[in-house]
């Protein structure tokens, strides 16, 4: 099943993708999957960013080929940084150089979405929290990441958190192709079998040590060839069986 957030006539609405059509749900699908008879096209509607999270917590060096590339020892436990709500961005929307950066890079990645209160979870009982995947863009200033000790400023601007272009709620997240194209040409291909920590383990990870909330979202991990964007790029983060997060650069 897939779950979205969307605009019609000026108003935020949710719903569930059915023979490629929008029905339209009564209220957001973290409360509820209640369909209306309303049904739209895609094409009818502007999709938004599927959820609002509270946080995006984000884990870093969780492939092996990353870790390499970015010569980086391999972590013997999850490697976390938060990006704020307010980072958040939509499908299509822009993604937007600050001035403060002269080396802007791209990381496509796979997103855990949390669709209950979670805390000290067990491994075994993850799936019971998470509402489902989306594809995800940890949009990064990596000159001002070298610089600073920490990860945050380079991670936070406003629109460097893309994710969407829906949430699946029916896949296994173990073994995805995932890819990453700029202007056409594919930059980053990998699997999410390759990942150093695998989803459900996340879950139980994170919330050891924090409350993860419904619509909360885990940014996986990018696989390696990250490198640069520039205003006038368009970059797609592609995962199969999920679906396709496309944004430009301005």
């Amino acid at each position: 099943m897939k779950l979205l957030r969307f605009k019609h006539n000026n108003e935020i609405k949710f719903g569930i993708m059915e023979r490629n059509e929008i029905v339209t749900l009564e209220e957001n699908f973290l409360n509820s999957v209640k369909k209306t008879s309303i049904r739209l096209s895609l094409n009818e509607v502007e999709l938004l960013s599927p959820v609002l999270p509270s946080k995006f917590v984000c884990v870093g060096l969780n492939y092996m080929d990353h870790a390499n590339e970015m010569k980086e020892p391999l972590p013997s436990e999850p490697v976390l940084f938060l990006k704020p709500s307010t980072s958040v961005n939509h499908p299509e929307y822009p993604i937007f150089y600050p001035k403060q950066t002269k080396e802007l890079h791209y990381e496509a990645e796979l997103v855990v979405v949390i669709g209950k209160p979670a805390k000290d979870v067990k491994i075994e009982e993850a799936n019971n929290y998470i509402l489902g995947y989306t594809c995800g863009n940890d949009v990064t200033a990596r000159d001002l990441q070298r610089k600073d000790v920490q990860w945050t400023r380079s991670k936070s601007f406003d629109s460097f958190a893309p994710i969407g272009p829906w949430i699946e709620t029916e896949i296994d997240p173990n073994s995805l192709y995932i890819k990453l194209i700029l202007n056409n040409e594919i930059k980053q291909r990998s699997n999410t079998s390759n990942l150093i920590f695998k989803p459900n383990f996340l879950v139980s990870f994170i919330s050891s040590v924090m409350t993860l909330l419904p619509g909360d979202v885990i940014m996986t991990g990018t696989p390696s060839g990250v490198g640069p964007m520039k205003a006038g790029d368009e970059v797609s983060v592609v995962i199969e069986n999920i679906g396709t997060l496309t944004n430009k650069v301005v």
